[in-house]
């Protein structure tokens, strides 16, 4: 920071709030989703609408300042912040308008998954996103997006029509297939390289009741539910989206009590459609496998199913995560799995398997920046726990496991699933497009401003 910069040249162009250490809001203000990670920015911007980003922009470029941009917040390497910088606080702009219409919606980037399904619920309609309903949308857009709706609707950002973006040098541009397009391409899936998007504009699909909810089986049953899935999976309707999980049953309601601290494997399932028909997409499941100790699966809206795993992830507790996407699951890989699941240092610790196939296929590697578009599924390995101590454990569980199953991946990661872990794992995760996504950087943040972030130099 400059001798000449001070907080009052910034706070005064806000219409939002300037947020700096002697302010008694400072530490709640820059905390973190993932509490293992602690951050002290020189100030907080929080923005009120597009004029105070390109004048948080402005200030940051003229000064020198290293700059985050934090949406929902929900970055488990904590780049919504920084230490010694400037954050743009997103968080204010939430706005939503939906078009039931023309079948779209607006969001402004701060807005929660759990807000854009609200007021899509009212119209009978929703877009691909992820699982939590406290997730930043524009963080999930920008890496790619994958959830219950991706087999048949698509990634976050194969529904993306257009993006206003505020670039380094704080002019204001739209994004879509005909304005910028190679930012436009570079967005959808290139992360917060280029510039500081204010709002996106989605394609929304019908969607309202869902048959969906968990299913788990112990883990003796593990091995078998895991070779069921990879058979089951290619020929399953697209309606119907089920992710496993290597998981432990939560000690607290809506568990019984019998289950609690119980190793499972799981199968979160979710159909896109009429209850009737959902059972029968499911039918195979209930038939060819042991009897579940658990089988939650029923009708319920949309935003229910969003929302349900909010309560056992709330903001603050202790995250170590690794991913990485996988193609095959071969038995030599279950195995390694069921070895390190047993291990799990708290009943939040996981595995996730995310499907990643049907409609996602369909879309050509070349067509947006996300580059995993033969892939099966995106995998996270997360070390979860409330209790600050177990730092270290949750670390060394989660990277060991990650070690064990990793020369069974494609070598690359959904980036939203990954801490900071070097250029090596970028230029993996991005394939034969980081070279465009390179280019395009060069054009649009030529210095580099926007770095804090899984960053593309140039």
């Amino acid at each position: 920071m400059t001798s000449m910069a001070t907080p009052e040249d910034l706070g005064d162009r806000l219409r939002g709030e300037l947020i700096v250490p002697a302010d008694g809001r400072y530490d709640d203000a820059r905390r973190l989703y993932n509490g293992m990670i602690d951050k002290r920015p020189l100030m907080i911007a929080r923005c009120a609408d597009v004029a105070d980003v390109i004048a948080a922009v402005d200030y940051g470029r003229r000064h020198g300042l290293l700059i985050a941009v934090r949406g929902g917040g929900h970055n488990g390497a904590g780049l919504g912040s920084c230490d010694d910088g400037l954050v743009i606080d997103l968080s204010g702009m939430t706005g939503v308008r939906a078009d039931p219409v023309g079948r779209t919606v607006r969001a402004e980037a701060g807005c929660t998954q759990g807000g854009l399904d609200h007021a899509l619920h009212a119209f009978g309609l929703a877009v691909p996103a992820g699982i939590v309903s406290t997730t930043g949308i524009a963080g999930l857009t920008l890496g790619g997006g994958h959830g219950y709706l991706s087999r048949r609707h698509g990634l976050t950002i194969d529904n993306l029509l257009e993006a206003d973006v505020v670039l380094a040098d704080g002019r204001l541009v739209t994004a879509s297939e005909t304005q910028h397009p190679d930012l436009f391409w570079a967005l959808r899936g290139g992360g917060g390289n280029f510039g500081v998007v204010t709002s996106f504009r989605y394609r929304a699909h019908p969607v309202d009741s869902v048959y969906a909810g968990p299913l788990f089986w112990r883990l003796e049953d593990a091995g078998e539910v895991m070779r069921f899935y990879r058979e089951f999976l290619p020929h399953a309707p697209e309606g119907l989206s089920p992710f496993l999980g290597l998981k432990t049953v939560p000690s607290t309601a809506p568990f019984p009590a019998e289950l609690w601290g119980t190793r499972v494997c799981a199968l979160i399932s979710c159909y896109d459609g009429p209850a009737a028909e959902g059972e029968e997409a499911m039918r195979p499941i209930r038939a060819e496998l042991p009897p579940p100790l658990l089988d939650g699966v029923t009708e319920m809206p949309y935003p229910v199913l969003q929302s349900m795993f909010d309560p056992l992830l709330p903001s603050g507790y202790q995250w170590y995560w690794k991913g990485d996407v996988v193609r095959d699951l071969p038995d030599e890989a279950i195995e390694v799995h069921l070895a390190h699941a047993a291990r799990a240092p708290s009943e939040l610790s996981l595995m996730h398997l995310y499907p990643i196939d049907g409609a996602v296929h369909r879309v050509e590697v070349e067509e947006t920046a996300w580059s995993f578009r033969d892939a099966t599924w995106s995998m996270v390995i997360a070390g979860i726990d409330p209790d600050p101590a177990a730092a270290g454990e949750l670390t060394a569980w989660a990277r060991d496991y990650w070690e064990a199953v990793h020369p069974y991946t494609t070598g690359g990661a959904y980036v939203n699933f990954m801490m900071e872990e070097g250029q090596d794992r970028i230029r993996a995760t991005y394939g034969d497009n980081y070279a465009r996504l390179a280019a395009v950087k060069q054009t649009y943040d030529p210095s580099n401003l926007f770095r804090v972030n899984q960053n593309i130099p140039v």
